[in-house]
């Protein structure tokens, strides 16, 4: 499977033609200026919670696309409203066929609110598996013990973390959850974007390294093939 970054915690997961896209945050990413939004055409779009960096771009690119959008039933019914149509609504649990995977909402521990202040729901991460691949990505989130519980029901590839610290996990609190979901690999995101969340790269790769956990940190466009 193919994965393409788009900068903070927006990105691409590409397997046997489709392509699920993860938070869309993009034309308002000071980093991301260089990506042309036009070339997003996701089959799926996945919205962990519904602050504005991790839904800004979610009506213009699914109406674009007519891709299905999925989250919990209050960011779907925002979304509804602003003129989506081609929705799926779930909760901790829901489970939603994506292409080859089958994608599930699990918990995560972080604020959910709209950019006006209005209620978004409970905050979610994705497991995503196929027959013989199989991702998490956490979502916003700082760690919790169930981790262990995703580590024990799934033979994971990698994970998708956050390791900005600050309103999330970072990168120490990163290299625990791995181990506590039991995968060897880490894409990080979430960092770097805002001066809250910045952080010293080669302490955060030493960190990892250190902890025989290997760190994939891209560039704002690159795309990776990952097994």
């Amino acid at each position: 499977m193919k994965l393409r970054y788009f900068g903070h915690s927006c990105f691409t997961v590409e397997k046997d033609g489709a392509i699920l896209l993860f938070d869309p945050f993009v034309r308002s990413n000071p980093l991301a200026q260089h990506i042309d939004i036009e070339d997003i055409n996701p089959n799926f779009i996945f919205i962990s919670h519904a602050h504005e960096d991790h839904l800004a771009d979610a009506v213009e690119l699914a109406l674009k696309s007519n891709a299905t959008t999925v989250s919990n039933f209050e960011i779907i019914n925002w979304l509804e409203s602003k003129g989506l149509s081609n929705t799926k609504a779930l909760n901790i649990g829901g489970t939603i066929k994506a292409g080859a995977f089958d994608v599930k909402c699990v918990q995560a521990i972080h604020s959910s609110s709209f950019p006006d202040g209005g209620y978004g729901g409970t905050a979610m991460g994705f497991i995503a598996s196929s027959t013989h691949e199989s991702f998490y990505y956490s979502g916003d989130t700082g760690i919790f013990g169930d981790m262990t519980l995703i580590g024990e029901f799934n033979r994971l590839d990698f994970a998708v973390f956050p390791i900005g610290g600050t309103f999330t996990m970072d990168s120490t609190d990163a290299i625990r959850a791995a181990k506590l979901c039991k995968v060897s690999k880490v894409v990080g995101v979430h960092y770097n974007t805002f001066s809250p969340i910045k952080i010293d790269l080669n302490t955060v790769k030493k960190q990892f390294e250190e902890s025989n956990i290997k760190l994939i940190l891209l560039e704002i466009g690159q795309e990776i093939e990952l097994e």
